[in-house]
């Protein structure tokens, strides 16, 4: 008989056998779950210590729109005669992966600006790409678009390269952005605010990773 189980490929490993070892593989999965957990806990509340920059407010003619912190849409805007201007922000990091390594100094990284200028009645808006500096703003493209709600197609032509305009055109192209109050003044500002969307977003990730994982034990525990 066991020769025909042993030819037959019919002999099975013990009950026994498969209980254990399937508490052994739970047990290393809760132990994984735990030390993933008390890890986490531990960093959240390790950020939440960290003391936030000196409170900085934008320059008077700008206003922060609500929400700023929690979307990705614009942080600033205001108006300029007849003209709304927003302005987005975003780390030159989150763009190019690298650009801001360990060895670099937080306070002169540039920050890049996406600064949509737009009129009543006009279907497309000015938009300027710009990289900011404590001392300097210095503008990568312009074009001109579709407003956000009304999407154009991508093969639409949205102007010339910025380098390859007349040095006359780029001085007044920097003349009209800085007289509606796109310059280093706002460099301040938007370094601390982003240190906040920063620190924000990091402990929500905590948090969020943490209930996903507590949510997975309580799957297999049950």
């Amino acid at each position: 008989m066991l020769r025909k189980l042993l030819t037959d490929g019919s002999v099975r490993q013990p009950l026994w056998w498969m209980m254990s070892n399937r508490r052994s593989t739970t047990n290393i999965s809760a132990a994984v779950d735990s030390m993933l957990l008390r890890s986490l806990k531990e960093h959240y509340h390790e950020v939440s210590r960290m003391n936030p920059p000196p409170k900085v407010s934008p320059p008077s003619a700008f206003t922060v729109l609500k929400g700023a912190l929690d979307g990705n849409g614009p942080v600033l805007t205001r108006t300029f005669g007849n003209e709304n201007i927003n302005i987005s922000v975003m780390r030159l990091a989150n763009i190019i992966p690298g650009s801001g390594g360990e060895d670099d100094d937080d306070d002169i990284n540039p920050v890049v600006l996406h600064v949509d200028v737009s009129k009543p009645g006009q279907e497309k808006s000015l938009q300027f790409l710009c990289g900011l500096y404590p001392d300097a703003l210095g503008i990568h493209s312009v074009s001109l678009r579709q407003k956000a709600d009304d999407p154009e197609f991508p093969s639409a032509y949205n102007g010339p390269l910025f380098e390859e305009l007349d040095e006359k055109m780029r001085d007044a192209l920097h003349s009209y952005i800085e007289e509606r109050g796109v310059n280093e003044s706002l460099f301040n500002f938007l370094q601390a605010w982003l240190y906040v969307k920063d620190h924000r977003n990091l402990m929500r990730w905590f948090k969020s990773v943490g209930m996903f994982i507590n949510e997975n034990k309580s799957t297999k525990s049950g």
